[in-house]
């Protein structure tokens, strides 16, 4: 079933991210800037760079990069390849080109996903979650900005982020996977039902529940057989595997067993 997303407050929400990771990037020390990030190989000017990129690949640009990314060692997929030749690309330009690309793409890219007509921004894509809407391809989009201010701030212990816009479309982004989290990766039985109390800058609450296969439902009967209560950044880097995601705090009520396969389940990020 393809995924229907509100197009403009979305993008709405992608021009918000964009303008917080630029600020953020030009608040940094030169320090900063050249430290070493929590993801592997990287340094904090290199997650911008990979923002850049993405976005730029989306515009039809192609990097300017030899290396065989195939030989790296963190990298581990195809398209960790093709990040990896975004990141050498910019490694030979200065700070000031990179954040110049970085307005100038968004720029771009702003105005074309404006111009979409709502038939094109529903149409079937290839999205890295498979087929689905362009709008939702562009949710993941919100999500992984999203998910790159945390990385980020967790390199130089800047704490989470702020503005609740880009949260609720990132964050509705994993609800999307709750379904394959609870059911198939921690295997709750036929009958469960499963509460997600997300606090933090975008609160909601979310109700998986497990009958032939689970599911998002608007609500259940009764108490569900376990609720876990974790803020939001914290959910996102337990999503992507972070290091930050080894001391985050999850609060458990209810079966203590299902809940715990849960959590042990919510690294569902390649």
């Amino acid at each position: 079933m393809t995924t229907i997303v509100p197009q403009e407050p979305l993008i709405t929400a992608l021009e918000t991210q964009w303008k917080v990771i630029d600020d953020l990037a030009s608040s940094l020390t030169d320090e900063q800037w050249t430290a070493p990030s929590t993801l592997p190989g990287w340094q904090v000017r290199d997650i911008v760079a990979h923002i850049v990129g993405t976005e730029s690949m989306l515009a039809g640009l192609q990097p300017d990069s030899t290396i065989d990314a195939s030989t790296v060692e963190h990298v581990k997929n195809p398209i960790g390849e093709l990040n990896e030749r975004w990141i050498d690309h910019y490694r030979a330009r200065s700070r000031d080109e990179l954040m110049a690309d970085l307005r100038s793409v968004t720029a771009d890219r702003s105005k074309t996903l404006h111009g979409m007509t709502e038939g094109q921004w529903d149409a079937e894509s290839a999205t890295p979650a498979g087929p689905d809407s362009y709008g939702r391809f562009m949710r993941i989009r919100d999500f992984d900005c999203w998910v790159h201010e945390i990385d980020i701030r967790d390199s130089l212990g800047l704490g989470d982020p702020q503005n609740p816009e880009p949260a609720h479309w990132a964050l509705r982004e994993i609800e999307a996977s709750m379904p394959y989290i609870v059911g198939k990766k921690a295997r709750a039985e036929v009958g469960s039902t499963v509460c997600f109390e997300i606090t933090g800058v975008y609160p909601f609450t979310v109700y998986i529940a497990t009958e032939d296969r689970s599911a998002v439902v608007p609500g259940i009967d009764g108490e569900p057989d376990v609720t876990l209560r974790l803020d939001g950044a914290d959910l996102a880097r337990c999503a992507g595997g972070r290091p930050a995601a080894e001391n985050v705090d999850v609060e458990v009520s209810g079966d203590t067993v299902l809940g715990a396969a849960v959590i042990r389940s919510l690294h569902y990020l390649i």
